[in-house]
């Protein structure tokens, strides 16, 4: 490849949208981490000073994350961003799935780890083979690098349906957005935003083998990457109806793969049809509510508010979910965009013990697409709006991670 050649060539990259919303979506993403750490370095400054208080008058510490406090805040800030979830996830990393799974298995059993899915820790535990420093660093700075391409892809799909100016306003929102925190903490958002993001890309250029590969190993990611067969569905339905595009079937065909493969293998594995469900069943209580959950939450939040830190978090979403759901619809998003928003929103209603979450409504990120749309819509008439919301969004952050930290409330 001669000179000219590789100049032309960085030209071309250089002058490629997606360069362009890179380079727009990199610092707001970097203050955005930063709003993260922010909020664990308030969780790790608490625990030094617990700690030193234990030292002074001779006291052992019981560190709620389970650390011992060394007088290094970096231990602390770790734990605080492997907590909740991520503690499962970092067991399957360490120690793979169980072979066998109790009868009556609760949350304090090592083998209720069955219930998280496997792509996640596989990749994370490629990742602390090439770095070094721990297995816990290594899935974090693996998160914060998937972040930041979810983001990227996200801005191209808005980019690809309302152009890049929309695309701007979507990266700085999806980076700020307060359920963004799971981009910093070990827990497998990240990926899932990768791959159904890819995926619902590939659907609007219709490249159906390509979207159904995403898809597939979405549901291999989390049970609510399921959404994507809906947007599968309603892609292959548009296309046949539209232009006899049979060829659209083969996402519908690929896309429950993930999930089907990982149920087959776990039943083998642990010698147990279904133990994934009466793992979800039994050690998390987990059943359908079909919303009611999250109504109740809502209505206590607003009957006793600032009792329950939870309860205040759901009705927030709830709400948020509701508003941003109007806003897409009149935005008039594609299809396929809304069918799997809204199918992320069932999925996050339906379940009886946790409902609606930042971290949830942060999967369904068409809709941040649909409101970044509004906002610009708006750009004219009103220009405070937009920086005070990305402000509420960046203290929101901030403030989550920390309450999250401390135990406050359910992720």
């Amino acid at each position: 490849m001669t000179q000219l050649d590789v100049a032309q060539r960085t030209e071309r990259i250089r002058s490629s949208t997606w360069w362009r919303l890179l380079l727009h979506t990199l610092p707001v993403y970097v203050l955005s981490r930063a709003c993260v750490l922010a909020g664990a370095a308030v969780v790790a400054a608490e625990l030094r000073v617990d700690a030193n208080l234990a030292n002074e008058n001779s006291l052992p510490l019981a560190d709620p994350h389970g650390a011992t406090n060394t007088g290094n805040a970096i231990r602390p800030m770790l734990d605080v961003l492997t907590s909740w979830d991520g503690l499962w996830y970092m067991d399957v990393v360490r120690n793979g799935y169980p072979t066998t799974v109790p009868p009556d298995v609760t949350y304090f059993v090592d083998e209720a780890r069955a219930a998280f899915f496997p792509l996640f820790p596989l990749l994370g535990r490629t990742f602390d083979r090439i770095l070094p420093g721990g297995d816990s660093l290594a899935v974090l700075v693996m998160n914060t690098l998937l972040g930041l391409v979810a983001i990227v892809l996200i801005a191209v799909i808005a980019d690809r349906v309302y152009g890049e100016r929309v695309a701007r306003r979507t990266a700085t929102l999806a980076a700020l957005f307060p359920g963004s925190f799971v981009l910093s903490f070990a827990y497998s958002e990240a990926l899932m935003l990768v791959l159904a993001a890819a995926c619902l890309l590939l659907l609007l250029d219709s490249e159906w083998t390509a979207a159904g590969v995403f898809a597939a190993l979405a549901t291999a990611t989390r049970p609510n990457g399921v959404a994507l067969i809906a947007a599968c569905a309603v892609a292959a339905f548009l296309a046949i109806r539209e232009r006899r595009d049979w060829g659209s079937l083969m996402a519908v065909l690929l896309a429950p793969i993930g999930f089907i493969t990982f149920q087959i293998w776990l039943g083998q594995h642990t010698g147990e049809t279904g133990v994934w469900f009466r793992v979800q069943r039994e050690a998390w209580d987990e059943g359908a509510s079909f919303g009611v959950t999250a109504l109740r939450n809502t209505a206590e939040a607003v009957w006793q508010p600032m009792t329950s830190p939870t309860d205040t978090i759901t009705a927030l979403s709830f709400v948020t979910t509701i508003v941003l759901l109007v806003i897409a619809w009149r935005a008039k998003m594609p299809w396929i965009l809304q069918a799997y928003s809204w199918s992320i929103v069932v999925l996050m209603l339906v379940p009886a013990t946790v409902t609606a979450r930042p971290r949830f409504l942060y999967t369904a990120f068409p809709l941040l697409i649909g409101a970044a749309k509004w906002f610009d819509d708006r750009r004219e008439r009103d220009e405070t709006i937009w920086p005070m919301t990305t402000a509420a969004c960046g203290a929101g952050l901030a403030a989550l991670t920390g309450l999250y930290g401390v135990f406050g409330a359910i992720p």
